[in-house]
């Protein structure tokens, strides 16, 4: 070895030295990364969210109220037009129909909000380097909090049209969790599809439109003909609205198939949008 050669290798950091080693095969599964860098980034998290609630209702008269108004005045609209106008029977209408309302905004606003938080504000990650899932849990934290607020109205209609609050509402927790990890699996799994084809943003809104009215959230399951009532219970958010809407309306929960249904579906979702979301995120910073 020449000296010329000596000194270049003399002049290497040795493992030992303060001069780190980067070795990308010690980084390990995307899977597994981006939860601890989620985890790492967790205040910057927290900021986005108070961010999206403060701008959410910084130019709006009535502020943070009008999540409180908002369900109650479709919920006004939606009684008249189907007990007034098409006559259902469905007792305590306006309790029945406000409580699907209140769960199937959360999962809407989240899913469309996690599109277009990355999309749009996919130009942080050219500057700095986050967590590319921070965006979808911001959507997610940011519905979550519409959602405990729009409970409020829920329980106030409950009380004033003679629906008894029983304590299964203590089970609520469960069916809003499942729903939150359906939702960020659909996210999740959306946002990467958003990044490539632009197109995808759009069409989701038909697509929840549709989706919408495939759930009985305005109608009562009953008026479902039997033929198509297999092909309803193959809708996820079917079983996750049944299960969230049987402790507050019918004060029971809902049967264990159901309930299992729905924690299986969101479980599988989640992990599949999980894993396809990381397996490109990286990628994602030049395609936005």
């Amino acid at each position: 070895m020449s000296s010329d050669q000596q000194q270049t290798v003399a002049a290497l950091p040795r493992p030992d030295s303060e001069f780190p080693i980067y070795d990308s095969a010690q980084e390990g599964l995307p899977v597994i990364r981006e939860v601890m860098e989620l985890i790492r980034y967790r205040d910057l998290l927290f900021q986005l969210i108070a961010r999206n609630i403060k701008t959410r209702y910084k130019r709006s008269a009535l502020g943070i109220l009008w999540t409180l108004l908002n369900p109650l005045m479709m919920m006004m609209v939606l009684t008249f037009v189907f007990s007034s106008v098409f006559r259902f029977s469905t007792r305590h209408y306006a309790a029945y129909a406000l409580a699907g309302l209140v769960l199937w905004n959360f999962f809407s606003q989240t899913t469309s909000g996690a599109m277009s938080e990355l999309v749009w504000g996919g130009s942080l990650l050219h500057r700095i380097y986050v967590p590319r899932t921070i965006f979808a849990f911001t959507a997610l934290g940011t519905g979550l909090i519409n959602l405990l607020l729009s409970l409020i109205p829920l329980f106030i209609i409950m009380l004033v049209t003679g629906v008894p609050i029983r304590a299964s509402i203590l089970f609520l927790p469960v069916p809003i969790l499942l729903t939150a990890m359906f939702a960020l699996g659909v996210a999740l799994l959306l946002s990467r599809l958003a990044v490539y084809f632009a197109d995808v943003v759009e069409m989701y809104q038909i697509l929840l439109t549709a989706w919408m009215y495939f759930t009985p959230i305005i109608y009562p399951k009953e008026i479902v003909p039997a033929k198509l009532q297999l092909l309803f219970k193959l809708n996820p958010m079917y079983h996750l609205l049944e299960t969230f809407r049987a402790p507050l309306y019918v004060g029971w929960l809902a049967g264990p198939k159901t309930v299992g249904v729905a924690g299986g579906v969101a479980a599988a979702v989640l992990i599949f949008g999980w894993w396809f979301f990381t397996r490109k995120a990286d990628e994602l910073a030049y395609r936005i």
